[in-house]
């Protein structure tokens, strides 16, 4: 390979990895800007939940096989039938499910908040998406 060919294929790498890098930050900003307005959604829901109700529940997770239920510490709404997804009174989203455990089984979990989403389950299966407001309003319609 001559040096020319190899100066152009470094250039061309460096590019690549330049637009890549462009590309993941253009997608973090897109995702914490959905991630914003479902938060918003949700303090807006926190306002109204805790004030006429419906109340809250104490929120348990469950199994990845969905055959165990393990407590947690947390009180809030799910948001799904299935109560794998979650909001708790501080305003935090959950997806309340755990690996199968015997320990859990006795000592409970702890999961950990995640940056709420726009629409719940977004890339599953058909049926399984759910717009954030339209699970917010079926808590409250309840």
């Amino acid at each position: 390979m001559t040096e020319e060919k190899a100066d152009a294929t470094a250039a061309w790498r460096e590019e690549r990895r330049a637009a890549a890098a462009a590309h993941g930050e253009l997608l973090e900003g897109r995702q914490r800007a959905e991630s914003a307005r479902a938060q918003e959604q949700i303090d807006a829901f926190l306002r109204r939940a805790l004030k006429f109700g419906p109340a809250p529940v104490p929120l348990s997770a469950r199994s990845y096989d969905g055959r165990a239920r393990y407590r947690t510490p947390l009180t809030g709404w799910y948001l799904r039938r299935d109560e794998t997804v979650a909001v708790d009174t501080d305003g935090k989203f959950y997806v309340l499910t755990a690996p199968s455990s015997l320990a859990a089984r006795f000592r409970g979990v702890s999961p950990e908040p995640s940056a709420p989403p726009l629409v719940i389950g977004a890339g599953g299966k058909d049926g399984e998406s759910l717009d954030m407001s339209e699970a917010l309003a079926r808590v409250l319609a309840r």
